[in-house]
Parts: C-alpha cells; structure tokens; sequence
C-alpha cells in the first residue's frame, strides 16, 4: 500500500505570549506541554519562543513563523480579559480568514471544566498556508483542549497544503 503524501510532519512552530516568562520571572511550562503534545499527534516542532504580551512582538513573531514556512502555529498566552492579553488581537491582524470552528470546540470544551472557559478569547485562522491557533496560558488548559483540535490538524494541514481534493480550485 502506498503512503499518502500528508505522512509529511506538520512543521510546527509554538509561541508562549507571556511577558513574566519574557523576563524569566516565570518558567514556561504551557508552551512545553504544547509541544509535547503536538510531538504525540505527529508535529515536528521547527520553533519554540516566548515573546512578552505586546501587540506588534506578537504580530512580528507570527509573520516570521509564516514565512518560515510553518504549517501550523500554536499560541499559549494572552487570551483572557485583561488589558495586556492581545494574542487574538495580534493573531487577526497576521490571519487573512478565520476558523472559527477550532475556538469554538476549543471554548465549548473549556466550559466543560470551569464556567470561566467562556471568557477565553482565542482565536484561530489561516495565515498564507499555516494554520494559527490560539491556546489559553495554563499548562492544564492545553492538555484539555488540545485534544479537541489533534483529530483535524492532519486534515487542515493537507487542505492548505493543496494536498486533499478539498484543496482543489475546481467549479461546482
């Protein structure tokens, strides 16, 4: 039997949006534990930085990740109500169209665990051909929710990648 060519590692870059572990007052543990599990579903992780929250570092970083040639961002950090959380805020402004679904399941899930899951804000969306998703910034919240999205990343990656006939720009 032949391999299908989405058998290709989902080159994955994590970004923690955290400026307490920015300044190494705090260590990182959900970025960690975000790439531990994007490693268990299949990732190849090609990147791994902490950026304080601060819109334009965010937004800088996420460009670079893209054009590096990422398939797939994974942030933890910044998306809960206080002033400084501003990663979905940076992640729109980087992604050309939403995916609503991937934060709407992520938030459905959340709610699951604490009634505080609905104040998440994260976001997801695609940026070029790489697929961004926001995480919330506790190490428990990504071994919750990211299960919720592992089943379509494959999927989604090979659709951007123009390798599944959903990919295909055909009429109809």
């Amino acid at each position: 039997m032949r391999s299908p060519p989405s058998l290709r590692p989902i080159r994955t870059a994590i970004l923690t949006v955290s400026t307490s572990v920015a300044r190494r007052a705090n260590e990182d543990r959900s970025g960690p534990a975000l790439a531990a599990l994007a490693e268990a579903a299949g990732c190849e992780i090609v990147a791994m930085e902490v950026v304080a929250d601060d819109f334009g570092l965010i937004e800088d970083r996420l460009h670079s990740m893209v054009d590096r040639g990422c398939d797939l961002i994974l942030t933890t950090g910044g998306t809960g109500l206080t002033p400084d959380d501003v990663t979905p805020e940076a992640t729109r402004a980087v992604i050309e169209r939403a995916a609503p679904g991937l934060a709407e399941a992520m938030r459905a899930e959340s709610v699951r665990h604490t009634p505080l899951g609905m104040l998440a804000r994260g976001v997801a969306g695609v940026a070029e051909s790489t697929l961004i998703v926001n995480f919330p910034g506790s190490p428990r919240a990504v071994e919750q929710l990211f299960p919720v999205i592992a089943p379509v990343l494959g999927h989604a990656v090979q659709t951007l990648r123009g390798e599944s006939s959903h990919g295909s720009r055909h009429g109809g």
